[in-house]
């Protein structure tokens, strides 16, 4: 990797991105900006609650409760955020050309709130559910209408949140917690539209991914330590074929070893720079 100041990195990084297709790669560090926490501190270590497991999900009605009841109070962080300038500058970019492709680890809708059209979700998007019971979907704003009406008393209560719409929620709220059912099949396995530690990544979205790294000339990584498999198996793809991997991120990523070139500055930062220099509107 390039051993050169942040600024003069920043100005590299722009030459390089200019005249040939770009594959860009997002993680939890874009949103920040946006009110969104992140799942890592700057040396890629885990913080805030232990990650709902799929298995456990999908086989045990507590721990739906125990999701949904955090996702209930945590919810209002996801739904008032908006995307940021980071956001904005990827669109630009992406409409002038530069960008052919968003592959994101976000499952917060900012980039196709702020006018991304080639978005490829890896882990799924918040704002849908799913029943896992009769395969029926149902806007993520109807299921937390039906979460307030069967808990109102937790409606007034204020929890510190956490990444992907999750919240700190002392134990003994969930003991008074109702789960709602499929408004379809009154089944009670509703379930965010997203994937959960211990699921993959759907087939047909991991070979859109790939594809679009296969079409791209490099790739650039924004705001993520590349500690989920998903991503970071791409950037391997991207070496192997000998194509360069850059990166804006604050702190130590999986990859920094591949990397040509890393960028140390936020992502709200340096982007709306890049789209600037590059002379899109």
């Amino acid at each position: 990797m390039d051993n050169i100041q942040a600024d003069e990195a920043l100005s590299v990084l722009c030459e390089r991105l200019a005249g040939q297709p770009i594959v860009l790669l997002t993680g939890a560090g874009i949103s920040t900006a946006s009110g969104i926490p992140d799942y890592r501190d700057a040396e890629g270590v885990r913080r805030g609650n232990a990650p709902m497991m799929h298995q456990e999900f999908v086989s045990s009605v507590q721990a739906r409760k125990r999701y949904w009841a955090r996702a209930m109070v945590g919810w209002q962080g996801v739904d008032a955020a908006r995307p940021n300038a980071a956001h904005v500058a990827v669109s630009r970019l992406e409409a002038a050309g530069h960008i052919a492709a968003v592959v994101t680890q976000n499952v917060d809708g900012l980039h196709d709130r702020a006018g991304s059209r080639h978005v490829i979700e890896l882990h799924g998007n918040l704002h849908r559910v799913m029943c896992l019971d009769c395969g029926a979907r149902l806007p993520r704003t109807c299921m937390q209408e039906a979460l307030e009406a069967a808990n109102p008393a937790l409606q007034e209560v204020h929890a510190v949140l956490a990444p992907d719409g999750d919240a700190h929620l002392a134990a003994h709220f969930l003991g008074r917690f109702t789960l709602p059912g499929c408004p379809a099949c009154g089944g009670d396995r509703l379930k965010p539209d997203v994937v959960l530690f211990g699921d993959g990544v759907c087939p047909r979205v991991a070979q859109a991914a790939w594809q679009a790294a296969e079409r791209a000339a490099l790739m650039l990584v924004v705001g993520s330590s590349l500690m989920a498999y998903s991503s970071y198996r791409l950037c391997l793809e991207m070496s192997r074929q000998g194509k360069p991997l850059l990166a804006i991120n604050l702190g130590r990523t999986r990859a920094d070893a591949l990397l040509a070139l890393k960028v140390s500055q936020p992502c709200e930062t340096a982007l709306p720079w890049i789209a600037d220099h590059l002379g899109v509107l």
